[in-house]
């Protein structure tokens, strides 16, 4: 990339974290999808590979999910041990599936912001054709590809949203041993592990879910050429 357009990728990537009118931080982020257009990552592949960078997000997000229900439900054999080392190994876990949800949903937020662009760039731009075919032709595909984006955002936000009830669970449950380490304390914790068992359960239907959607709108956009 030129130095120059590389010098104003910087720039406008840091005006994005910048407080102020909403009208100048839309512009900034249509100028810096233009700059990465200029230099041959035009919006669309760039919405195909943020698709795929946010269903790999869910994968590693799922398998934290599963890790800190294995050790959790492990509390039902516990032999009151070392409670202490019990009780950091299971806050470890929590940290871990907080830091992958919140990856999962910045993941999404990329998605959204180049797909807003993309679909007002596209739309504005029909406004452009003088050949009336051409102009029906490129609306119907917008909306198309606007089903399809919005199916699988749509998808990928539910299975976010299932994330939220499992690190309530998870982060009670820790919360209770800080404040409870004791034998007593874990064998109380046995219809809570069950419940918790449920909901991942149902955050993993979500996010296979979410991921089939995923792979399914990469595949379709990438055939389209």
């Amino acid at each position: 990339m030129p130095r120059r357009a590389l010098a104003y990728v910087v720039l406008i990537t840091l005006c994005f974290g910048l407080t102020g009118c909403d009208l100048l931080r839309s512009k900034a982020r249509d100028q810096y999808y233009d700059i990465w257009e200029a230099v041959g990552r035009e919006k669309r592949e760039m919405l195909v590979k943020r698709v795929g960078k946010a269903r790999n997000a869910q994968e590693e997000a799922q398998e934290q999910f599963e890790d800190a229900l294995e050790e959790f439900q492990a509390l039902t054999g516990h032999d009151g041990g070392d409670l202490e080392r019990t009780y950091e190994s299971l806050k470890a876990e929590f940290e871990k599936a907080e830091t992958r949800a919140e990856a999962v949903r910045e993941r999404i937020r990329k998605v959204e912001n180049v797909a807003e662009s993309l679909f007002s760039e596209w739309k504005t731009e029909l406004e452009t054709f003088d050949n009336a075919q051409f102009r029906k032709d490129s609306a119907a595909k917008l909306d198309a590809t606007r089903q399809k984006y919005a199916k699988v955002v749509s998808a990928m936000n539910r299975a976010a949203s299932s994330m939220d009830p499992v690190l309530v669970r998870l982060r009670d449950q820790v919360l209770y041993l800080k404040h409870n380490l004791n034998a007593q304390a874990l064998g109380s914790l046995d219809q809570e592990v069950v419940n918790l068992q449920g909901d991942v359960n149902r955050l993993i239907a979500d996010i296979q879910a979410s991921i089939t959607e995923a792979d399914r709108f990469i595949a379709e956009l990438d055939a389209e050429g």
